[in-house]
């Protein structure tokens, strides 16, 4: 099969309905965000209440996910993925009416988190399902006669270009996002934003009708063991349960700076409310590009683009830290959007290759938790150096903390090109995938003392001691 079979991917019908419907989503949720945020301001005139919103709809959400998304799982109906998108659109017509007629905070959060947990698990699914739609596309169309890559590089190239396609979705709606609900909630009020974000859930759950969870293990396992289960694959593969430590702590560096960039332009940089939107600009530009970035770069190696990406961003606050200008304090900013631009996805594709087919829904769910989560840890350390130091100190410290982090990266034995440590569980005869496809892999933890020597080896079902010339070095060829 060639290359050009393995880009066709982003012409399944089926793909495309998913990266537009995860599109629409998150353009919809900027506009449902900022118009919540204006009015508990407009409500209470407190930040502790707006910064509340965060806790309800990240942090307390994400405590719920895992489970959530094995839950959800479980089930072999088509539009167990729309109804958490029809779940959330009820939740923001309750939320219109709270608005409108009768405003309660309590009441507000309440349904903020319950939104928010159906949000994080859908965002999940929806990666599982994308990776899922492409690898299968890839399949489907392989001739065993073709010569080339094998058909596990394809469905890896077929993954990439899936998620690629996903992070120019998140990044189109990441520059116009807030501009757009900027200029409706002023204009049309926070009541109509909301109606957007609720007809935004809407589209995306008549767009995902059709899709289901589609893993083997759905039907034999309760959710506790499933969930149970992608926890021990995680304790057990050392270098998956690496690659998530290391993102948690940087999500805490990551986000250092949103809570201080108004006091970083107003005060360390005389630039006022017009450089505050200038820095936010020039870093939102930086995040465009940063996803063609990572679209054109499908052969590249993942680790080298998650430590370069990484390191981006600590430059960016590092530049921040020295900038005696607004002009150069928006050149590094827009370095630092380009890493933000390409590290997610990146983070995204690396962790699929490390995962079982049948447990990249549950492993997304663990990704989205870390991201909702550690996040919080950022805004309150940031914050609280700010106030104990300066803007200029919190970047020092967040430029540090990224560039270790950048450090830690470089040093996991991700495979550069090999393909994808995961599988599926089935049969040894490789029954149930797509006429043509190659033996599914399967996953077997490892049960005694010798399991750092074993090396899971793509197509083989098995696993087999790893050749003592071989160590711990990740290949050299480009990914």
């Amino acid at each position: 099969m060639s290359e050009a079979k393995a880009t066709s991917s982003l012409r399944n019908s089926e793909l495309r309905r998913i990266v537009a419907g995860y599109t629409v989503n998150r353009l919809g949720t900027w506009f449902g965000f900022i118009a919540l945020a204006v009015v508990v301001f407009d409500h209470t005139h407190s930040a502790i209440a707006v910064a509340s919103l965060l806790l309800a709809s990240q942090v307390l959400p994400a405590l719920i996910v895992p489970a959530l998304v094995a839950r959800v799982e479980t089930s072999t109906r088509r539009g167990e993925l729309s109804r958490l998108y029809l779940f959330e659109a009820a939740t923001t017509a309750a939320l219109i009416a709270l608005v409108l007629w009768q405003f309660s905070l309590p009441a507000i959060l309440l349904l903020v988190a319950l939104d928010g947990t159906a949000a994080l698990a859908a965002s999940a699914l929806l990666r599982a399902a994308a990776a899922r739609s492409a690898r299968d596309w890839v399949r489907a169309s392989h001739a065993p006669a073709d010569g080339g890559s094998s058909i596990d590089e394809l469905s890896a190239a077929a993954e990439r270009r899936a998620n690629a396609a996903l992070n120019i979705g998140f990044a189109v709606t990441f520059t116009l996002g807030p501009a757009l609900a900027g200029i409706v909630v002023p204009t049309f009020g926070a009541s109509a934003a909301l109606a957007i974000d609720m007809v935004s859930f809407a589209i995306c759950g008549a767009l995902l009708v059709d899709l289901r969870p589609q893993v083997q293990d759905a039907e034999t396992d309760s959710v506790r063991a499933r969930v149970k289960a992608a926890w021990r694959y995680i304790n057990e593969a050392p270098t998956l349960r690496r690659l998530l430590i290391t993102q948690a702590i940087a999500f805490i560096f990551f986000e250092f700076s949103p809570p201080i960039e108004v006091a970083y332009a107003k005060v360390s940089l005389h630039a006022g409310d017009k450089g505050y939107g200038v820095l936010l600009g020039v870093w939102g530009l930086g995040v465009a590009l940063g996803s063609v970035v990572f679209a054109r770069s499908i052969d590249r190696s993942l680790k080298v683009l998650l430590s370069a990406s990484t390191f981006a961003v600590g430059f960016a606050y590092l530049g921040w830290w020295l900038a005696p200008t607004l002009a150069i304090a928006s050149a590094a900013g827009f370095v630092g959007g380009i890493g933000n631009g390409v590290q997610w996805a990146a983070l995204i594709s690396a962790v699929q290759r490390l995962t079982p087919e049948h447990l990249q829904g549950r492993l997304m769910g663990a990704v989205e938790s870390l991201g909702a989560i550690f996040p919080a840890f950022g805004y309150v350390l940031g914050s609280v150096i700010t106030v104990l130091a300066s803007p200029r100190i919190a970047l020092l410290v967040a430029g540090v903390g990224v560039t270790v982090c950048t450090i830690a990266f470089i040093q996991i034995p991700l495979a550069a090109n090999s393909p994808a440590t995961r599988g599926s569980e089935t049969s040894g005869d490789g029954a149930g995938g797509p006429a043509g496809s190659a033996p599914a892999r399967t996953w077997t933890p490892p049960h005694d003392d010798t399991a750092p020597q074993v090396e899971r080896l793509a197509d083989a079902g098995i696993e087999r001691p790893a050749q003592a010339s071989a160590g711990a070095q990740p290949s050299s060829a480009p990914g």
